[in-house]
């Protein structure tokens, strides 16, 4: 055994494999994707396929296949070597835990910061909160940093509803603008951590597959200056 995950250990005879998920990530990858003449041959938005081939290969031949599945599922599938690379929002990441990959590139994009939030001018309850949170690793490190003792109430949406009916005291979650928070009386109220896209790379397929990854990494890394000095 080499230390190479079973998937990995025939990497040179098929094509890359790189992991998106649809909604807002991908919308804002796909610029950057077409800028670095990486680009799927279908729109995954109108297409039903899982597995969808990249347009064009790399220089040398190289192909790549964009594997669709859940935001939630793109660091497991690259750290067991699913897939090669994947596009994740740190803060899926750092709920994850980020064992076997490489964080290759902030992307810069889908920005947005994970707060804590609760009902605006309310008083917090004495003695252990209750927060509700998709993102339960998260949160019980945020407050163990504090020393603040929580019952953990795990929420899959509307996560700014748990306060209003009593389900919670406080939760953790991803805010953008903050427009959503406000329309239901909660307020941010302690910062956790900004939020972007990120480039994570599977360690094993980084040494089979250098060459190729890094053509991938440099070319982001270059359509995401080039966005950047456009902006």
């Amino acid at each position: 055994m080499n230390g190479i995950d079973p998937p990995l250990r025939a990497a040179s005879e098929r094509p890359l494999r790189f992991a998106l998920s649809k909604g807002r990530i991908f919308d804002d990858t796909l610029p950057l994707l077409e800028a670095g003449g990486i680009v799927p041959s279908e729109d995954p938005a109108a297409s039903r396929k899982l597995i969808i081939p990249a347009r064009d290969p790399l220089p040398g031949g190289q192909r790549i296949d964009f594997l669709i599945v859940r935001a939630s599922d793109v660091p497991t599938y690259v750290q067991r070597g699913g897939a090669d690379l994947g596009v994740v929002g740190k803060d899926v990441l750092m709920e994850h835990g980020g064992d076997g990959v490489l964080e290759s590139l902030d992307l810069d994009i889908a920005r947005c910061r994970l707060m804590v939030a609760g009902p605006a001018g309310r008083a917090l309850p004495s003695g252990r909160l209750r927060v509700a949170t998709k993102f339960p690793a998260c949160a019980r490190r945020h407050f163990a940093r504090q020393a603040r003792q929580i019952d953990l109430v795990k929420l899959y949406g509307s996560m700014e509803l748990a306060p209003l009916v009593g389900l919670a005291d406080l939760i953790v979650d991803v805010v953008d603008t903050g427009s959503t928070l406000v329309a239901n009386g909660l307020e941010p109220l302690e910062h956790i951590a900004d939020i972007s896209a990120r480039l994570i790379v599977n360690r094993s397929a980084m040494t089979v597959r250098h060459v190729a990854l890094a053509e991938i990494v440099s070319r982001l890394a270059g359509a995401r200056r080039a966005d950047r000095t456009a902006a």
